[in-house]
């Protein structure tokens, strides 16, 4: 086991470091490699920046121009003052270096003490200050939102959506899919042009229609009104029917052959063999699941049922949004699904290629 993992080891670093040249770079392993890392800077930038965005304060996050490190500004504690003051450093006049406590600040001119005497209010403008400040994480911007926000609650009504709508829409399509690949009857034709051409029809067309139907049935303001009509997905009928022309009658004859049940040939047959284009339309429903929010928006309105994108939404008000906190609940968010996607990413590349063709 240990030397197999060490080969793979040495599989992996020699196809990352191999080149073109033998003794030196070839002017394209030098093209490849600024291409790869300007690739890797695109699609991971944006998240080293939210993640570390998420860790500053409002103060820092509201300056112009923006950091990449949160920072924060160090304070000092002079006696006589119950909370740590600011702490500054005179780059001008005559306490040029020193080190000084802001204690207030208005129209652009600051009163500020000297540590050694508290007693002394000293009068500068903010061009002779500059803040003293460190490398630091606000980490109360993800504890305070366990005390101000039900984030748990938030948190259990996407993980039971996207569970529930995953799993039965995995049982619908791939039923559906087994009876359009596998069965010849009249219209089978007729029905998967059908399916195939609800792909062309955008969701904005069939909202109205299909909030009347939820609500109808009783189903406004319940998850179920947010899972039933994701039971089926003409993506994932198509899908899984490309994948299923694959797998040889003669399998399924002979299991008929032996008195086996179209249910039993479903269920022990056609599922194992489909695993790897299952496993790809569950990644991607998951995907989707978790992250939908327009029709979530329109049939949940109390806030017992709010999924986390939901919750996402209400830190944004008319006149001010709460970036902290937003930013905050944004990472927890996508660790959830950036944890699926990771495990589970090895089955996107080979069950899409598979559904192709034979």
């Amino acid at each position: 086991m240990a030397n197999s993992k060490s080969a793979s080891r040495v599989g992996i670093w020699g196809f990352l470091s191999a080149t073109r040249g033998r003794d030196r770079l070839h002017w394209t392993d030098w093209v490849s490699y600024g291409y790869l890392c300007l690739g890797v800077l695109l699609m991971f930038g944006p998240v080293v920046w939210l993640v570390l965005s998420s860790f500053k304060d409002q103060n820092v996050l509201d300056r112009f121009p923006p950091r990449f490190l949160p920072y924060a500004q160090e304070t000092i504690d002079v006696p006589g003052f119950d909370a740590p003051l600011p702490a500054f450093e005179v780059i001008a006049g005559d306490l040029q270096g020193q080190i000084v406590g802001q204690t207030r600040r208005a129209a652009g001119r600051s009163e500020v003490i000297l540590p050694a005497n508290p007693d002394e209010r000293i009068r500068l403008t903010t061009d002779q200050l500059r803040p003293l400040e460190g490398v630091a994480f606000a980490t109360e911007n993800y504890t305070e939102l366990f005390g101000r926000f039900n984030f748990l609650q938030f948190f259990w009504n996407s993980t039971f959506i996207t569970v529930v709508s995953t799993l039965i829409m995995l049982t619908v399509n791939s039923m559906a899919a087994f009876a359009l690949s596998k069965y010849e009857f009249r219209g089978r034709t007729a029905v998967l042009l059908l399916v195939i051409g609800t792909l062309m029809i955008p969701l904005t067309v069939v909202l109205v229609p299909l909030f009347l139907i939820v609500t109808k049935l009783g189903m406004f303001n319940s998850v179920w009104g947010v899972i039933i009509p994701g039971a089926a997905t003409p993506t994932g009928v198509f899908l899984l029917r490309q994948y299923m022309i694959t797998i040889p009658d003669e399998i399924l004859e002979a299991a008929r052959m032996d008195k086996a049940s179209e249910w039993k040939i479903y269920w022990r047959i056609i599922v194992p063999l489909s695993a790897p284009a299952i496993a790809v339309l569950a990644i991607l429903a998951i995907m989707w699941r978790w992250n939908d929010f327009l029709w979530p928006l329109i049939v949940l309105t109390r806030s017992e049922n709010f999924t986390l994108q939901l919750a996402l939404n209400s830190f944004q008000g008319e006149l001010q949004t709460d970036w902290p906190s937003l930013l905050a609940m944004t990472v927890l968010t996508l660790l959830p699904i950036a944890a699926v996607f990771m495990f589970l990413q090895k089955y996107i590349a080979t069950g899409i290629a598979s559904t192709g063709g034979k």
